[in-house]
């Protein structure tokens, strides 16, 4: 398949200190990186890492969010005039790199960036490590049907998070229907074997254009320890 628009998202994973991520969402929506997904977690790095980061509280804000290469280029140039020395947001934030989408979602992500309008269209895959993680947004009730799909696609598991998309409009104006904002998220790792199989099976039962609204991508992972 075709991983052309694979190549053009980013998804953005920020951990900051509880309360600040509205505070965070609202700066990423300024900078036209507007599709985010935001739950609640505990900080469990020790004190010197805290120190060294300026990480504050163990409570904390997650925020992952997709977006155009594009517009993670433009925010990132923006960083040094906006970000000093100290932490604004009391955390971290890494920029990765998905290798594949369903295709639907990373168009919207790119809607204006790309050329030609909206298709219709399956995941775009490219396995070249060994393992995977492949992230699963779907509206709130499917997770444990989305697992039954993985699981025979070859998955032997994954961790259900719960959590809220932020900011709906841009994909109900797309999929021409109303987003429910209560969102899970399934984690599944899985090796390069079987991650095409499952993203396309979840994607052709819980894809977009589905009622579970599923939002699916995958990122390489470079090592994986059992620990």
């Amino acid at each position: 398949m075709n991983n052309i628009l694979s190549k053009r998202v980013l998804v953005l994973f920020s951990i900051v200190e509880r309360g600040k991520g509205k505070k965070l969402m609202k700066y990423l929506k300024e900078q036209n990186i507007r599709m985010h997904y935001q739950c609640v977690g505990l900080g469990t790095a020790p004190t010197e890492i805290k120190d060294i980061f300026g990480i504050g509280s163990r409570d904390k804000d997650i925020i992952i969010s997709l977006a155009a290469e594009e517009k993670v280029k433009e925010m990132m140039a923006d960083f040094g005039n906006r970000f000093s020395s100290y932490s604004e947001y009391g955390g971290l934030m890494l920029v990765l790199k998905p290798d594949s989408m369903n295709r639907l979602a990373a168009e919207i992500l790119n809607y204006g960036i790309l050329e030609g309008e909206v298709q219709k269209g399956g995941t775009t895959m490219k396995n070249e490590y060994n393992h995977h993680l492949i992230l699963i947004a779907v509206g709130q009730g499917y997770s444990e049907e989305v697992m039954e799909t993985a699981k025979r696609a070859g998955a032997t598991g994954g961790t259900v998070i719960r959590g809220r998309l932020a900011d709906t409009e841009m994909m109900a104006e797309f999929v021409k229907d109303k987003i429910d904002e209560e969102r899970e998220l399934i984690l599944i790792m899985a090796s390069s074997k079987n991650s095409g199989k499952i993203m396309e099976s979840v994607n052709e039962e819980f894809g977009l254009r589905t009622n579970a609204r599923g939002v699916i991508c995958s990122i390489p992972i470079e090592k994986a320890y059992k620990i």
